[in-house]
């Protein structure tokens, strides 16, 4: 819910974007939530760092801004080709959308240079933290405690 409304009220006509298939749980929950459509990237991982993504008819989504969303940003690899591959077909430089940002080495500036903007929850503290996920860590434990 805090991914979904900060894309709303920070993204104008956005279409969340998922890397692979199994992201599809958690992007399509995202883009209800925000009231937006979704899409999800095939992905083929060659390597810790090299990574193709492709989709069929992405250029339906040219007038939508890309909100890619991951759950755990490290490599930055998915996310950087998939930035790449939308922008090959026309659509405007994605928001990358994390919920924990690890970004192992120079990771988080590569993905500056290609991304509109990163975006990640305060689940571990970065420059990138703005979504605060802090009430519902805070709801979760006092539902759990009693």
């Amino acid at each position: 819910p805090a991914m979904a409304a900060w894309i709303s009220a920070n993204v104008r006509s956005p279409v969340i974007v998922g890397a692979d298939s199994e992201s599809e749980q958690w992007v399509s929950e995202v883009a209800r939530l925000a009231a937006a459509p979704y899409a999800v990237l095939a992905k083929i991982r060659k390597g810790d760092h090299d990574v193709e993504v492709g989709m069929e008819h992405a250029s339906r989504w040219r007038e939508h801004t890309p909100v890619l969303v991951d759950d755990i940003i490290s490599s930055a690899g998915t996310m950087i080709a998939a930035v790449k591959f939308l922008c090959g077909h026309g659509l405007p430089p994605a928001v990358c959308v994390g919920v924990h940002a690890i970004f192992g080495g120079d990771a988080y500036a590569r993905l500056r240079e290609v991304a509109a903007d990163v975006i990640t929850c305060n689940t571990v503290v970065h420059p990138s933290n703005a979504i605060d996920v802090t009430p519902a860590l805070a709801e979760m434990l006092r539902d759990n405690l009693h």
